[in-house]
């Protein structure tokens, strides 16, 4: 029940699978609020294959039992889920997790009273000092899982401190070192607040040249690369004698996930994130001197929850061309034959996104349709009515065996793809 002197704020965030916040909307005194794909039909926009052109309207009603509610209501053809659970038409709750189809973007609402300039404010909660391991916030109220208050926006659990870096919730962990999401609170130059990966080397791997050597790569190159399909770097140091990498966070989901949760990707879809990829291929290899990637697979690609672009991920492997030959690296159902010699070109990473375009549209490894074709190996993809004879003769040419026989540029190939929709 709403009192009198009190208008209804909605704001609606944005958020990732860890609930972490996006982008967010405020909504002042609305009664109605329209979700969907269409910018003519909507208040709120998400640019999502998922999507519908009006996939659910938030109405503010009255209610005999609970007074003012707000409901959801669908319309998208996959469905809308609130806390997880289909619905057609469903009262909101404040911290209801609303999701647009079956893995589409999540949207938390968020419901508060705002008072009138007459009206006297609501004392607010007491909020503790930030220390690691240790609350920072004490507002109550906040729906589990939570990072960040509904109510002042402060984290509501740092697990430890890294320098200015406050550690929120470990990401991954593997041989190489451990992922953590962080947060940069706002300082007075810089008044806006960062959410942000920061990669940690284990400091056993610190012993291992090769290892060190890959881990400090990644950190040169992405410092020295300024484009928006590439992880913005913002830092790399040695704290306690372990080598820290600190870069943008990517809202999304990679497209090996996103293919395993959903099944193959439609045609369009797949060329036109492949298409993507080949316009930070063709920036990375136009650098002095060019850079190969060397691991362009799906893995490696995420899609960009807020905007539905492709990111290129994992900068370790990339390799300067003229710099002396090294070890294979990459993996073997997407490595061109020169790139498992040792001996990767501009052309080694065309070829990947061949066998990446084979993964997308079929759902299965490339190497189910790697064969003996004429005088040497290719892929075979004759017959496959999930691709077309268009696309099929794209991929073989960005596969042929010999660099020189492939499309020799990223723009080459994705002039190629385009006509193939």
């Amino acid at each position: 029940m709403m009192f009198q002197g009190v208008a209804e704020v909605v704001t609606l965030v944005l958020v990732d699978d860890t609930n972490s916040p996006i982008k967010q909307w405020r909504f002042d005194n609305a009664d109605v609020i329209r979700i969907g794909r269409s910018p003519e039909q909507n208040d709120l926009v998400l640019d999502d294959p998922v999507v519908s052109r009006l996939h659910l309207e938030l109405h503010l009603t009255q209610d005999s039992t609970h007074g003012k509610v707000w409901q959801l209501i669908n319309y998208g053809t996959n469905g809308s889920f609130v806390n997880g659970h289909p619905v057609q038409q469903s009262r909101l709750s404040n911290g209801a997790l609303i999701q647009l189809a079956r893995g589409g973007p999540l949207l938390k609402f968020i419901l508060e009273a705002q008072a009138s300039p007459s009206s006297p404010s609501p004392p607010a909660s007491p909020v503790s000092p930030v220390s690691p391991v240790s609350p920072v916030c004490t507002h109550a109220n906040n729906p589990p899982n939570t990072l960040f208050c509904i109510h002042c926006g402060a984290p509501i659990l740092v697990e430890r401190q890294i320098r200015e870096y406050q550690v929120l919730k470990t990401l991954g962990q593997g041989g190489m070192g451990t992922t953590y999401l962080a947060f940069v609170p706002p300082e007075e130059n810089n008044p806006r607040p960062k959410m942000l990966v920061l990669k940690e080397m284990n400091a056993d791997m610190t012993r291992i040249p090769k290892a060190r050597e890959l881990f400090e790569r990644e950190a040169r190159i992405l410092k020295g690369l300024n484009h928006p399909g590439v992880p913005q770097f913002y830092d790399f140091f040695v704290d306690e004698g372990k080598k820290y990498l600190a870069m943008a966070m990517i809202h999304g989901q990679d497209l090996e996930q996103r293919v395993y949760q959903r099944g193959p990707v439609v045609l369009s879809q797949a060329i036109e994130w492949m298409i993507q990829t080949c316009e930070v291929l063709e920036y990375i290899h136009a650098q002095s001197p060019p850079i190969v990637h060397r691991d362009i697979k799906p893995a490696n690609l995420m899609v960009r929850t807020v905007d539905n672009r492709i990111i290129v991920l994992d900068f370790g492997a990339v390799k300067e061309i003229g710099t002396p030959l090294g070890t294979c690296i990459g993996a073997p159902d997407y490595t061109a034959p020169e790139q498992n010699r040792g001996e990767p070109l501009t052309q080694s990473d065309l070829y990947a996104i061949g066998a990446t375009l084979i993964f997308l549209l079929t759902g299965e490894s490339p190497q189910k349709f790697f064969e003996l074709r004429g005088s040497g190996y290719g892929f075979n993809l004759k017959g496959d009515p999930r691709i077309t004879s268009q696309v099929r003769e794209t991929i073989e040419k960005a596969t042929e065996s010999k660099p020189s026989d492939r499309y020799q540029t990223a723009a080459q190939l994705a002039r190629a793809l385009s006509q193939c929709l």
